[in-house]
């Protein structure tokens, strides 16, 4: 029979072990999600693709360290997720709009239609270090 410390080792290893497989399962579980077909057959995760394919040569290396910076409060695990679903949405816009280069006012907007509100204070944050005016963007800020 277990006893002791041995006892509690393995209580604590068994608990350990099924909340990291849950919580490794839920990421899993989301990203199969996201694979799946809508009704136009494609996925999200495949019309991000074909967005940033289809808009890669308008992109300059400004606007591409501008999308770094944005990035950079994301954990290095998850920032290549966050890049290319921002970058996802940016170009998504530039088509719609038919933009001949991706600008710093779509990298804004996308970004702003990309994240979650809890994120929108670092973009507060960083355009108010570079003096780049906000308020252009407020009613997308408000919106979400």
């Amino acid at each position: 029979m277990l006893t002791g410390w041995f006892l509690w080792f393995i209580l604590f290893w068994t608990v350990f072990l099924l909340v990291i497989m849950s919580i490794g399962g839920f990421f899993m579980f989301r990203k199969f999600l996201k694979r799946l077909p809508k009704e136009d057959g494609k996925s999200e995760l495949d019309w991000q693709e074909y967005y940033i394919e289809q808009t890669r040569h308008l992109w300059g290396e400004e606007e591409k360290a501008l999308l770094e910076e944005l990035v950079k409060p994301v954990p290095e695990l998850f920032r290549d997720v966050a890049r290319q679903k921002i970058a996802g949405k940016i170009g998504e816009l530039a088509l719609q709009e038919n933009a001949s280069r991706i600008t710093r006012d779509l990298i804004i907007r996308g970004y702003i239609m990309a994240t979650p509100k809890r994120d929108h204070k670092f973009l507060i944050k960083t355009l108010k270090e570079k003096q780049i005016n906000i308020t252009p963007y407020e009613h997308l800020l408000q919106s979400k």
